[in-house]
């Protein structure tokens, strides 16, 4: 199953509401689990205010996460998609 990061950062709206936070990672886990993947959500410091690491079954379901994240307002994100070391060694295997 492919992997992704998403990287994120809270809105002012998100901030003012960061008590709800733990609400909405757990909302966001659900809506992973029902999409057919798996979530785990980390607050970070940095760059970034928090790091989703997921598996989904493709990239339309990320596309559907990340939408209905984003739609809600809290939170801006970007999505990396990630190739394990094997997976990667597979695809090298094939250049010319």
């Amino acid at each position: 199953m492919p992997h992704y990061f998403v990287l994120g950062n809270w809105t002012d709206q998100g901030v003012r509401n960061v008590r709800d936070s733990p609400k909405r990672m757990d909302v966001a886990k659900e809506l992973e689990t029902k999409l057919g993947g798996r979530l785990e959500v980390y607050l970070t410091m940095g760059q970034y205010d928090f790091i989703g690491v997921g598996e989904l079954p493709n990239d339309e379901a990320v596309m559907q996460l990340a939408l209905q994240i984003g739609s809600q307002g809290n939170a801006r994100t970007t999505t990396v998609k990630a190739w394990t070391q094997g997976e990667s060694t597979k695809v090298i295997a094939k250049l010319p």
